[in-house]
């Protein structure tokens, strides 16, 4: 394309001519006036040579036609995942670039959105946002429109404009069937902590939207930590009440699933989860112990010093056999409530604790029955053995040794040892990251009693001299039991050697047997911290098997744990949705949710054309479906059109042209310069003398 124009490029300055010229123009003007001989020809001369100062030049531009934008925005989201949208778009995306191709005008710009990186990508379709971004270095009049595809869930919707310029058709072709129906149950009240053994108020809600025939009503199945507690009848719309007592402290997952509306668009918000911190009101001890000796006020303190713990504590300064010939109603301290403690009220209490007690008759025998079964039916008990453990009156003599993981053999070994944790201690909770045991020898104080036990049943956190037992942990029956074959743990409380960690290895014994989540063995874990899932597993094998991913819209991927030593294996993910993710990993399974819980990806996820509708007629431009009611695929043709001119119609939308040029060159000709200027102007100024000479 080529295009002429004049332009001036003086010899001078413009003012510098101008002052030169006006007198010769009064001159002139004053020779017309007058007419005078000559003044015609005077006027030619004077304009020529102003013409050769001011310098005519002719611009010939070499000018190339601008292409048209067209931002492309394709929606990634999440609820384009469901229902074969994707796929429909995929399909249409296609089909508008191999249109789009046959016109060289256009000049196509793909945005993808609803995924990548980006504050708030995983969580909220933000088209128009990304449709800013792809236009940002484009003048508006190179705009020839733009196309969205999308499911219609769209989350920054601009109010009253399209942030296109004016006249700029916006077209949006809509994924998904139509006739849709969905089904969701949510928390509207959930608090983040709750007191275990007492009942916790919470709310939720079923939805029910769409087209569907909803249900009058349906069933809610609860679930508390993996395991299923009960379930209930809910009225979609309506929020229901839900009172629910936790059993444990420590971290719970409390799951709801509603049951599935036949047909529905997905599964993936038929369940939904709340994460509680239980609490402890306060832990019930009975501490019982023999008679006085140096560690008993070791337990003592260290159960009066935590202010969560009630500690009922008894000592048998005088056992039955010992007459002394002192009145009974002579003796400062009250008398056993061995019937209260032990028959009506065991149930009570969170941990029963034996220390170097022995059997003389103060319990009736069938006392040790009552306390085995209290074990078995879930309690706690811990035996601190002493050399009364290896004699006659040991509680091994009692009903009690059924409970018991371990049984004397009679010896008692009187020699210095460092308390060692074991192989197995290595990988259990309870002894694993204890203070100074990692070292050989272990960075602690040395005890010098232990008692000698057959192989016990349960494992051997710990060991004393030559390999010995002398921290046994063992689950009987739904409860567990602790032993601690030596009585002289009190030594590390008094600093001997350096001291030990007799708090925190008391305190975790007590923790496991009252079965705190994060003591357990055998424990399977997820957490999130915004996008980025961390599975954590911790065994008493050397090796697992690898963990099972489930993601919101039920894409399974195998997840490769890492070893991390001492029986811990873990492994992140950053996670590309957001929602609730079920992690199984053999006979163990837990839940994990990425992302904010009330994300608004998952508040809607019915395709709809509502929401842009206003949006698309404001600028001129359209809105439908891909999908006919059969299921076809229904892609529009694509057109030009003028600016003044309809952008849409029946089955094709139009983009606006552009008239932009781009300079790719300019030539420039001066018209007085070189000889042909030089004759003009002898021409003209012969011509005066010619004129004057008659």
């Amino acid at each position: 394309m080529t295009s002429f124009s004049l332009d001036f490029a003086p010899l001078t300055a413009w003012w510098l001519l101008a002052v030169v010229c006006l007198p010769v123009v009064a001159l002139v003007g004053w020779a017309l006036v007058s007419r005078s001989r000559g003044a015609v020809v005077r006027a030619g001369a004077g304009a020529a040579l102003a013409l050769a100062i001011a310098n005519p030049v002719v611009n010939e531009e070499e000018r190339a036609p601008l292409t048209t934008v067209v931002p492309l925005v394709v929606d990634r989201s999440q609820s384009q995942k469901l229902g074969g949208r994707i796929e429909t778009a995929d399909s249409a995306l296609e089909t508008l670039k191999e249109r789009l191709a046959r016109f060289p005008q256009f000049e196509v710009r793909e945005v993808e959105a609803g995924t990548g990186a980006a504050e708030g990508a995983q969580t909220e379709t933000r088209l128009f946002e990304a449709l800013a971004a792809a236009i940002r270095d484009v003048p508006p009049s190179r705009l020839g429109g733009a196309i969205m595809i999308t499911d219609g869930q769209v989350h920054d919707v601009p109010q009253g404009e399209t942030g296109l310029p004016p006249n700029t058709p916006l077209h949006v072709l809509t994924t998904g069937a139509p006739g849709e129906y969905d089904r969701k149950i949510e928390f509207t009240q959930a608090p983040r902590f709750s007191i275990t053994g007492q009942p916790t108020e919470m709310m939720y809600h079923v939805v029910d939207s769409g087209d569907g025939e909803a249900a009058a009503t349906v069933t809610v199945e609860i679930f508390l930590n993996g395991e299923r507690v009960g379930s209930e009848t809910a009225v979609p719309g309506v929020e229901t009440p839900l009172d629910l007592t936790l059993d444990r402290a420590g971290a719970n997952i409390i799951e709801l699933a509603v049951e599935e509306w036949p047909g529905e668009l997905t599964l993936a918000n038929n369940r939904t989860v709340a994460e509680m911190q239980g609490i402890r009101e306060n832990l019930r001890v009975l501490l019982v112990s023999g008679e006085p000796h140096s560690g008993e006020r070791t337990w003592r303190n260290l159960l009066k010093s935590d202010a969560s713990v009630d500690l009922v504590h008894f000592t048998i300064l005088r056992p039955p056999e010992k007459q002394d010939g002192t009145p009974i109603n002579e003796l400062s301290l009250i008398a056993f409530p061995t019937r209260e403690l032990f028959v009506e009220k065991i149930d009570d209490f969170d941990l029963i604790i034996f220390d170097r007690y022995q059997y003389r008759n103060v319990l009736p025998s069938l006392y040790y029955d009552y306390i085995a079964e209290y074990v078995r039916g879930g309690g706690a008990l811990l035996v601190a053995a002493g050399p009364e453990y290896a004699g006659e009156t040991s509680i091994a003599e009692t009903p009690l040794v059924a409970a018991l993981p371990a049984r004397p053999t009679g010896v008692v070994t009187a020699q210095g040892y460092f308390p060692r944790i074991s192989d197995e201690g290595k990988r259990h909770p309870v002894t694993r990251t204890l203070e100074g045991g990692q070292s050989e020898p272990p960075n602690w104080g040395r005890w010098f009693r232990t008692i000698d036990v057959d192989p016990p049943e349960g494992i051997v956190a710990m060991q004393g001299p030559d390999d010995r037992p002398l921290l046994v942990l063992n689950r009987f029956g739904e409860g567990r039991v602790g032993m601690i074959l030596s009585d002289h743990g009190w030594l590390w409380a008094r600093g001997f050697e350096g001291g030990g960690p007799h708090v925190g290895l008391y305190r975790r014994v007590a923790h496991w047997l009252m079965k705190e989540p994060e003591l357990e063995e055998e424990a399977l874990t997820a957490s999130s911290d915004g996008q980025t899932l961390t599975i954590r597993r911790q065994t008493m094998a050397d090796e697992v098997e690898p963990a099972r991913l489930r993601s919101p819209t039920g894409v399974e991927t195998e997840v490769e744990l890492q070893d991390n030593g001492n029986g811990v294996f873990s492994a992140r993910i950053e996670a590309d949705e957001v929602g609730l993710y079920e992690i199984v990993q053999g006979e163990f399974n837990t839940l994990a949710h990425a992302g904010p819980v009330d994300a608004p990806e998952y508040r809607s996820m019915i395709s709809t054309t509502e929401l842009l509708e206003p949006v698309t007629d404001a600028s001129g431009g359209s809105i439908r479906r891909l999908l006919a009611t059969s299921g076809a695929l229904r892609v529009p043709n694509i057109l030009p059109v003028r600016a003044n001119a309809g952008a849409s119609g029946t089955d094709w939308i139009g983009l606006r042209t552009t008239d932009e040029t781009e300079l790719l060159g300019v030539t420039r000709y001066s018209l007085f310069s070189g000889f042909l200027g030089l004759a003009l102007l002898l021409m003209v100024l012969a011509g005066t003398w010619v004129r004057e000479g008659r």
